[in-house]
C-alpha cells in the first residue's frame, strides 16, 4: 500500500491525517523531490521522507498541525552529525510542505480520493503543488489534480494546470517553473502494469522484484494450486483463468501494459502470445530460446500474423546477462522491463 491508497483507505474510514512531501532539497538529503509520508494522529506514518532526525522532526510538527489544522512549509537543514546518523557522508537542506488532510472536509477528502483511486487502479494522473516562495504557515496548499482524461479537481487554474502537465515528461516526481512561479509535479500510477501469463517458478522470482520497482504486477495462471496468494504475496492480483485460450478476456491491456509470457510449456507460450499480438500492449516478452521461438513465429506467420507483429516481441525474454537460475532469469527480465518503461518516458 502506497502512501495515497492508505490515505484514501484512511479518509474513508473517518480519520484525519497528516501529509509531508519533499518540496526541495540540495545537497545529500535522503529523499528526493516529491517523496510522501502520511502521518496518523497516534504518530504512526505510512511512508517515509528519509528517516533519522528528519522524519522525527516532521512528525513532531504534524502533532501541532493536528491541533491548529494549518499549513506549513519548514526548510530543515542537516549537519554532519545528522547526515552520519542517515548514513549519509555529508549534509544537505530539505524543504518539506506538511498539511493536514481532514476527512470531514469534502473538498480535501474527494481530492484524496481521486489521487488514491489513480493510484489504486494505476491510471495516470498529476498532482500539482504551487511551491510557496518562502516559508511559513498558511490555510491549505495550492493542489491541483488532473488525471489522463483530462478531468480536474483542485484550487489552481485549469489553464495552468494543462500547460504544466503537457510540457512535463518526467516519471518522477519534479519542480518546473510557470510564468515565475514553481510548482511540484507529482506523477501518479505512472510506472505501468505487468502481466506474467504462467504463475511457476520463474514467476515466483519475478513477480516480487517488479512490485519493488514499482509495476502494478497482475499473476495470471489457470492453476489454483500455483496461483494463490501464498505463492505470490506481494502479486497486486491474481487472477485463475479457465484456459490460457481466454487470456486476456477483460484485462485492461493498453500502451502502459507490460505483458510477459512464461508459461508452461509451447503451446500455452503461442496461444498467449497471438492473444497479445492483438493489444496495444506497450510491450510483449516471451520466455524460450531462438528455436522455439522460431518454431512459433512460423506458425503465427501462416495464421496470418506478419512480420512487424513479431517484431514487437522480445524473445527470449529478458536482457542477456547469461542468467541460467529462476533468480537470475527474473533479475534479466525485470532489467528489460525497466529499461523498456525508461524509454517510453524519455
Amino acid at each position: 500500500m502506497n502512501v495515497f491508497q492508505g490515505i484514501g483507505q484512511y479518509l474513508s474510514s473517518g480519520e484525519s491525517l497528516v501529509l509531508a512531501t519533499i518540496l526541495a532539497r540540495s545537497g545529500s538529503a535522503p529523499r528526493a523531490v516529491g517523496s510522501n509520508m502520511a502521518v496518523r494522529s497516534n504518530g504512526s506514518i505510512i511512508g517515509t521522507i528519509g528517516g533519522g532526525i528528519l522524519e522525527a522532526r516532521v512528525r513532531e510538527m504534524a502533532a501541532e498541525v493536528f491541533r491548529n489544522r494549518k499549513a506549513l512549509v519548514k526548510s530543515f537543514t542537516l549537519n554532519e552529525a545528522d547526515a552520519s546518523r542517515l548514513g549519509m557522508l555529508c549534509g544537505g537542506q530539505v524543504r518539506v510542505l506538511i498539511h493536514f488532510v481532514d476527512a470531514s472536509d469534502t473538498f480535501q477528502s474527494r481530492f484524496y480520493q481521486l489521487v488514491a483511486a489513480a493510484s489504486e487502479t494505476n491510471r495516470k494522473g498529476w498532482i500539482l503543488t504551487r511551491v510557496p516562495r518562502e516559508d511559513g504557515q498558511f490555510d491549505w496548499p495550492e493542489r491541483g489534480f488532473i488525471g489522463k482524461d483530462g478531468s480536474l479537481t483542485g484550487r489552481l487554474d485549469p489553464v495552468l494546470v494543462q500547460d504544466i502537465v503537457a510540457g512535463f515528461n518526467g516519471r518522477q516526481p519534479g519542480v518546473v517553473r510557470y510564468c515565475e512561479e514553481l510548482f511540484l509535479v507529482e506523477p501518479v500510477s505512472n510506472d505501468g502494469a505487468v502481466f506474467i501469463f504462467g504463475a511457476g517458478h520463474i514467476s515466483m522470482e519475478l513477480a516480487p522484484l517488479t512490485s519493488l520497482v514499482g509495476f502494478k504486477t497482475v499473476v495470471l495462471d489457470d492453476r489454483l494450486e500455483y496461483a494463490n496468494r501464498e505463492r505470490f504475496p506481494s502479486a497486486d492480483e491474481i487472477l485463475v483463468l479457465d484456459r490460457f485460450d481466454n487470456a486476456m478476456n477483460g484485462l485492461p491491456v493498453d500502451t502502459e501494459s507490460y505483458l510477459v509470457i512464461v508459461t508452461r510449456g509451447h503451446a500455452h507460450d503461442k496461444t498467449v502470445l497471438e492473444q497479445a499480438l492483438r493489444t496495444k500492449a506497450g510491450y510483449v516478452g516471451m520466455i524460450g530460446s531462438r528455436r522455439k521461438r522460431d518454431a512459433i513465429y512460423r506458425a503465427l506467420l501462416e495464421e496470418g500474423f506478419g512480420r512487424p507483429d513479431l517484431g514487437r516481441v522480445h524473445c527470449p525474454i529478458g536482457l542477456d546477462i547469461g542468467a541460467e537460475t529462476p533468480e537470475e532469469i527474473a533479475v534479466c527480465i525485470v532489467a528489460e522491463l525497466i529499461k523498456a518503461r525508461a524509454g517510453k518516458n524519455a
